[in-house]
């Protein structure tokens, strides 16, 4: 499944390239991340739970950063499984940053998705209008904690 999309934050290209490196941001950020930490300087660790319908699920994620050009850009991949092994998540994302007037930066992402399992078995409109839902919980709760100076209000 692939998924994209754009916002400006009313920030410098500098502060949200930091937010976006910032693994304590970015777990208050992500809807459902119960806990983020650096692994390295190019591995992450999460847990996030979702819930899609009547079924719940936690994920114990790695992201590794695979390309890095700072602070313009950032590709990484994402591997993911439930607890039980019921579910699957594998995501391949990019992450565009630029500054075309100081003080605002418009970001541009795009994640190809792939679920296996139990909640891969949810139709594809079903879990498009999901992650259009938790993206759009992000990108407030991100853009909110940047403008703040990385509290979220």
């Amino acid at each position: 499944m692939k998924l994209e999309g754009t916002f400006s934050i009313d920030a410098p290209r500098t502060a949200v390239w930091m937010a976006i490196r910032d693994p304590a941001l970015m777990a208050r950020c992500i809807p459902g991340c119960e806990t983020a930490e650096r692994i390295d300087d190019t591995r992450y660790r999460a847990v996030v739970g979702v819930k899609f319908g009547p079924i719940s699920a936690r994920f114990n994620i790695v992201v590794e950063i695979e390309e890095e050009i700072a602070p313009r850009m950032v590709r990484s991949h994402a591997r993911g499984e439930e607890g039980t092994r019921a579910s699957v998540l594998s995501a391949v994302s990019i992450l565009t940053l630029e500054e075309p007037e100081a003080g605002r930066t418009d970001v541009a992402w795009s994640s190809d998705v792939m679920l296996t399992g139990r909640l891969g078995k949810y139709g594809l409109g079903l879990m498009r209008k999901k992650a259009e839902s938790l993206s759009a919980d992000f990108v407030t709760s991100f853009s909110a904690s940047v403008q703040a100076g990385g509290e979220v209000p």
